[in-house]
């Protein structure tokens, strides 16, 4: 394998797993994916736009490393991860007439890592696989760590499970067919490593966040492999968010309120979601006095900058009704007891969660968002 390959380990005990960074991964999943079978049998799930460009390399890996294979493709988008379209992939699977050594192959953005992530959780009660992510936002986020999960009208992944891929490879050279948008949309995910745990790194980011989104090779494998490391060392301290990993939602409970909004839709992309959840974050967390004006503007500055929406106008919500973002955000995952718990920010590098956000507070800076 190259050089240019960097290796981390998750470290979750007898679930432990590789991640690998770098150029031609997919054309060598193969032998990467090999050692790890129970069954020389493969299931490959990805969608219709990543296949007209990933899927063929895979397919002839996995050939000529002896592993057969079947693929289900799913339609692009957000949308998909519904119970509709994962009753659909469900039953495709089966079909195929897969046993408990079958391995899923997840290739594809962060939607069909979830979809498949928990299927693997769910068929025959647990079955392995790989996590081939094709976007930035997932191969520094939802590929790693575990975490699957599905939609429902009543908000973001409020179906899934904790369930830990056995390997991850992540194929920088899949980025290069990305639409700028979706690149921006993984970049937000980026920035969110620094603003929780590593102010250096987002000073490196404002510096260097243009030659990130052009796909600068040394960059890049920064900031994945920055990330991924990151991610990797909190999971492996707090694997199903007991604790510290639930500071990796940081501009979530905001993010996914918006997206609810928007229909899980095109019209705003996760990480978009996610990069104004965070703005909003730190914009709340001025109003409550625990950060500085001056660190809520430079975050906004750089995202901005960077060609992210950093304002409800930019995505068409100016003017909607806080009780009704409240009320999204009021079904997130980490509300207890009626109370909504926020990831806040003390400064750029530290957040922390508060238990019972301010509703009040809460309501005047979502009436007043521009």
């Amino acid at each position: 394998m190259s050089t240019e390959i960097e290796r981390l380990r998750v470290e979750l005990g007898d679930r432990a797993y590789e991640i690998l960074v770098g150029p031609r991964l997919i054309e060598n999943a193969g032998r990467e994916i090999l050692p790890l079978l129970r069954r020389r049998q493969a299931v490959i799930v990805s969608d219709e736009t990543v296949a007209r460009h990933c899927l063929p390399a895979l397919r002839d890996s996995l050939a000529d490393a002896g592993i057969a294979h079947h693929t289900v493709l799913l339609p692009p988008g957000e949308e998909t991860k519904d119970l509709d379209h994962f009753a659909r992939l469900a039953e495709e699977i089966l079909g195929f007439g897969i046993e408990r050594g079958t391995m899923l192959v997840a290739l594809g953005g962060g939607v069909v890592g979830d979809i498949t992530g928990f299927a693997a959780a769910t068929l025959l009660r647990g079955i392995d696989f790989v996590q081939i992510p094709t976007t930035l936002l997932a191969q520094v986020d939802s590929s790693v760590g575990g975490k699957t999960g599905i939609n429902t009208p009543n908000g973001k992944n409020l179906i899934g499970a904790f369930y830990q891929p056995r390997l991850v490879l992540a194929d920088t050279d899949s980025l290069a067919t990305l639409p700028r948008r979706e690149l921006l949309a993984g970049y937000a995910e980026i920035v969110k490593y620094g603003l929780i745990r590593d102010a250096e790194f987002f000073a490196w980011l404002e510096a260097e966040g243009g030659s990130v989104c052009d796909l600068e090779p040394v960059a890049l494998r920064r900031a994945v492999m920055t990330s991924c490391a990151m991610k990797a060392v909190i999971v492996a301290s707090d694997e199903r968010e007991e604790g510290d990993r639930a500071l990796l939602n940081f501009g979530h409970t905001f993010g996914h309120a918006l997206e609810t909004e928007t229909g899980f839709s095109a019209r705003l992309l996760h990480g978009e979601a996610v990069g104004l959840g965070m703005v909003l974050a730190f914009d709340f967390a001025v109003r409550l006095g625990l950060v500085g004006a001056a660190e809520s503007e430079r975050v906004r500055r750089h995202l901005e900058g960077m060609g992210l929406p950093t304002q409800l106008s930019a995505i068409g919500l100016a003017g909607i009704p806080a009780d009704r973002l409240l009320a999204h955000m009021g079904k997130d995952k980490k509300v207890r007891d009626g109370r909504i718990a926020l990831i806040l920010p003390r400064r750029i590098g530290e957040v922390f969660v508060m238990q019972d956000a301010p509703r009040d507070t809460l309501r005047d800076l979502l009436a007043n968002a521009a």
